[in-house]
């Protein structure tokens, strides 16, 4: 069995650090050459009726299919197809309102070359991103895009590295110029994205986490402070409101405030709600988002928010730990 090579562990730092050197140089140098060519790529993407088809082979395709996905989440409906692919049947799937974004650094790639005919007969847009401006496909395509690099990242100058990152990063170009142009909002990304994070933040309302009905816990003013402390207890919030006859809220009493009275010495036997509660509380809607209950909680250094309607009628009420468990911090 031939023995492993020795590890040189600054040799290894360097070919790193060279590595992200000529790739950030890659990358920069498409800042310089971007121009018209570019503003006609995003029309062409932006007025599409269709989709924007994204078509690469080998790395380039990796890349495409990332590009494709950027795309589609970021308000532009995108799809990748293999190029190899569509000249067995999938070319079926590029129909003449759509837009078709071919990736390749030689621009000769043989299964991209085959189909070009096909897409030209189709009608369908072409942008080109190509390292080769004089390429089959740059001559083809309708607008090209110019992702060279001056070299690659491996020392032997054969893995795609830097090209690749310079397709990824026209490709983020592209997708993000499309995303303002469409005035793409935060919400929007949220919904093409409802199980992630900012999906959760930005999706969930107060009313689809807060504590409803008889989960709510509410006393008069005229209540005993024994059965507040019961109402407390059963209901396991820490809080309690306090409403008048039509469910207006009064007032809030929280684990805190019993936490003072005690230390403050209070006799607590003969006390009434309305006595020891704290008038005019925090409140929320129900139609807010949860993530702004979260921030009015951290803001006040409070731990509970009762949930009110626009006449301030309690509906609900909701903890951390209810923000908690809906994952909305």
């Amino acid at each position: 069995m031939t023995p492993r090579p020795a590890l040189d562990a600054a040799r290894t730092l360097q070919m790193a650090r060279d590595t992200f050197d000529i790739e950030a140089a890659a990358v920069s140098g498409l800042r310089e050459r971007i121009g018209p060519s570019f503003v006609q790529a995003v029309a062409l993407m932006l007025g599409a009726q269709g989709r924007v088809v994204v078509m690469g082979m080998g790395k380039s395709g990796h890349v495409g299919r990332k590009i494709a996905a950027t795309l589609a989440s970021t308000g532009t409906p995108a799809m990748f197809v293999h190029p190899a692919e569509a000249s067995h049947g999938d070319l079926g799937m590029v129909t003449a309102g759509d837009v078709v974004l071919a990736i390749s650094n030689s621009g000769e790639s043989e299964e991209l070359a085959a189909i070009l005919p096909i897409i030209k007969r189709l009608g369908v847009a072409l942008i080109a991103v190509t390292g080769d401006a004089a390429s089959t496909l740059a001559r083809q395509a309708d607008v090209a895009l110019d992702a060279g690099v001056e070299k690659e990242a491996c020392p032997h100058n054969l893995a795609p590295t830097a090209s690749t990152t310079a397709q990824l990063a026209m490709g983020d170009a592209l997708s993000v110029a499309l995303l303002d142009a469409r005035g793409f909002r935060p919400e929007d990304f949220a919904r093409s994205h409802p199980g992630g994070a900012l999906g959760r933040r930005l999706l969930t309302h107060v009313r689809d986490v807060m504590r409803q009905g008889d989960a709510v816990p509410r006393v008069s003013a005229d209540t005993p402070f024994s059965e507040v402390m019961r109402e407390m207890s059963s209901k396991g919030i820490g809080a309690t409101a306090i409403v008048d006859a039509q469910g207006q809220v009064q007032g809030i009493f929280t684990d805190g405030d019993l936490r003072r009275l005690i230390e403050r010495g209070t006799d607590l036997r003969q006390v009434r709600a309305g006595e020891v509660m704290r008038a005019s509380p925090r409140t929320i809607t129900p139609e807010a988002l949860a993530v702004d209950a979260a921030a009015m909680m951290e803001q006040h250094s409070i731990t509970s928010v009762l949930v009110t309607d626009t006449q301030g009628v309690l509906v609900g009420a909701l903890n951390a730990n209810d923000l908690m468990r809906a994952k909305v911090i």
